[in-house]
């Protein structure tokens, strides 16, 4: 075979089968173990599955949120976070508390900016020089929140731990204030924004996620084992905090830990608070969860999830040991057994690659296949192949159906390839965490606190995930729920809101101003003399007729626009290849933009 003599070659091909079916058959065993493990907890949330129900508000009770936003060189995605958020969610009794070291001016000019709109949101600078770690910047929040409440004689009730980069969905904090109503924490789900089918890496995040949020968060909360927070999306109630606070010496997070959000739900598990995971509902097609993109190459996701290894499996071991029942021993078992797991699952892949071969091979030549052989030397070994067999269809079976629930079927038939690349991204990660981890403890040495890079989704990405304009309206007291339904039922091919100016329920310049609520962009006031010669040229004629925009100001690099739609990424795109200038876009209305059109007509052409 290829030059290869056939004797050498059979001699080569019986020691890879010898050597293949003595890995496998201990294999076979642990993961025998691990099945039956897996496939228990999988049952176990079949049992209980028609439990979990949202939690439900006490009506008239709506209490005061403090929103955490740790940051470190976040400029480029904080201040459209923030904008989104701010115009997202539907609560009226919350402030923002943004998280920024003195040496990183970015990231505290784009939150200014946006100070410059919204009140509520407040800088909270840490009193020294960054990076340090998530919980040291969380720490320094907190305090800068209590001196807050000082200055203003007032107290939150809950506080909520967000980053720069997530999605709130718009009913969150209801959610989140009802769970908290019985527990101390609370938990939304956190789920990964879609990506395209070829994400492979980003792929493997949504799978995870899919089916630990769908799935096993809730089931492990129902059978009173400690929820771990998710380090975003993690509401906590004061009196819990103030407990916590007591007992660390003020310090809510312990400043080293590198996967903060797992070691203080164990903390407050083993002090006797109460946690709730608020199970995964759909509101309009759309989950109600926290949303947010996860790394997308493997190099980054390899990083991440050291951390995660690190401090979740390694470090929680090391401090807090096993505490709790069996239940919570259970699931700390299950949180931890990726250490040896993950490994041992690469190399049953490299045994699947290399039976395939193999046996592609022998079929193709007419030859009996060795690794058979050996393996049926084994009393049992082949039932116990079966079996293992069985439990791993189960397995992908589970986890389909999870991340079909979520992303729907066709992406869910990508989970068995995207297991096999996750098998070697996670195996990666651990090995990489264990050689960090010994080394640490070797040189006797703290373990460093590693930033992921975060994006942030394009403006038509989030037009899902925005508040919806009847309830805007209702909410503002523009129009009656009763009008807005009636709207809704015209039969007509006017938009909501086109058609409640029609039948005379709500202003044009109402509407307007709740679309900006919605949208996140100010109305603007337009006159004829505002309108910059030089900006109303910025833009080929083609452009400005074709999407309805009027360029009438250039200022520090920006270049300010107004029209009645509502912008989108094609629009954006179109800009950035004629102009270098940030495009910055105002709402006007309809009947200002008609008016307004001659004028910037006339400035483009040099009258």
């Amino acid at each position: 075979m290829h030059g290869i003599p056939d004797t050498l070659w059979s001699l080569i091909d019986e020691r890879l089968a010898a050597t293949a079916a003595a890995v496998l058959l201990p294999l076979a065993v642990y993961i025998l173990i691990s099945g039956l493990d897996d496939l228990i907890a999988d049952l176990a949330w079949l049992r209980l599955r028609r439990r979990f129900a949202p939690p439900a508000a006490t009506p008239g009770l709506d209490p005061r949120i403090a929103v955490f936003i740790p940051c470190w060189q976040e400029a480029d995605v904080i201040g459209s976070m923030l904008q989104h958020n701010l115009a997202a969610i539907a609560w009226s009794d919350y402030e923002v508390f943004v998280g920024v070291y003195p040496n990183d001016p970015g990231t505290a000019d784009a939150v200014r900016e946006v100070q410059r709109t919204q009140p509520r949101v407040h800088l909270a600078f840490v009193p020294h020089s960054g990076p340090t770690s998530k919980p040291d910047c969380l720490n320094w929040v907190y305090q800068q929140m209590l001196v807050h409440e000082e200055h203003t004689g007032s107290r939150f009730d809950l506080v909520l731990i967000h980053d720069a980069e997530d999605v709130i969905h718009p009913q969150a904090f209801d959610r989140l204030a009802a769970a908290c109503e019985r527990a101390g924490m609370a938990q939304l789900p956190v789920l990964p924004l879609s990506t395209p089918w070829s994400d492979w890496t980003h792929g493997v995040y949504c799978d995870d996620f899919a089916e630990s949020q769908g799935k096993d968060l809730s089931t492990r909360h129902a059978l009173g084992a400690f929820v771990p927070s998710c380090g975003v999306g993690t509401c906590f109630r004061r009196d819990a905090l103030d407990r916590l606070a007591a007992a660390e010496d003020n310090r809510l997070f312990q400043p080293d830990a590198l996967t903060e959000d797992y070691d203080i739900g164990l903390r407050l598990h083993r002090m006797g608070i109460a946690q709730a995971f608020v199970p995964l509902e759909f509101e309009g097609g759309a989950p109600v969860a926290t949303r947010e993109y996860f790394p997308r190459r493997a190099r980054a996701a390899i990083r991440q999830r050291t951390r995660w290894v690190t401090g979740n499996a390694l470090q929680s071991w090391q401090r807090h040991g096993w505490p709790g029942g069996w239940m919570n021993r259970w699931y700390l078992w299950r949180d931890r057994k990726g250490l040896w797991g993950n490994p041992l699952s690469l190399l049953c892949n490299l045994l699947l690659v290399y039976g395939t071969v193999s046996l592609t091979a022998h079929a193709a030549m007419g030859s009996a296949w060795p690794l058979l052989r050996h393996v049926r030397a084994w009393p049992g070994a082949e039932t116990l192949l079966l079996v293992t067999t069985g439990l791993f269809a189960a397995r992908l079976a589970f986890r389909a159906v999870a991340c079909a629930r979520v992303y729907g079927w066709l992406f869910a038939a990508g989970v068995p390839l995207r297991m096999l690349w996750g098998n070697w991204v996670n195996c990666a990660a651990t090995i990489r965490a264990l050689v960090q981890f010994l080394a640490a403890q070797l040189a006797r040495r703290p373990l460093v606190w590693v930033k992921t890079e975060h994006a942030y989704p394009t403006r038509g990405a989030l037009l899902s995930h925005k508040r919806r304009l009847g309830d805007i309206l209702v909410d503002y007291r523009y129009c009656t729920r009763e009008q807005v339904e009636r709207a809704a039922l015209e039969n007509s091919s006017l938009r909501l809101g086109e058609r409640l100016v029609q039948l005379g329920f709500l202003t044009e310049a109402r509407l307007y101003e709740a679309l900006s609520v919605q949208q996140a962009l100010p109305v603007i006031e337009l006159t004829p003399a505002r309108v910059a010669p030089a900006a109303a040229r910025a833009l080929p004629a083609r452009l400005v007729e074709q999407f309805d925009i009027l360029p009438f100001e250039v200022r520090d690099g920006t270049l300010h626009l107004a029209g009645p739609q509502i912008p989108g990424d094609d629009l954006i795109a179109e800009i950035r290849r004629f102009s270098r200038l940030e495009p910055r876009f105002h709402l006007i209305t309809p009947t200002a933009f008609q008016l307004l059109q001659p004028r910037v007509r006339r400035a483009a052409a040099g009258s």
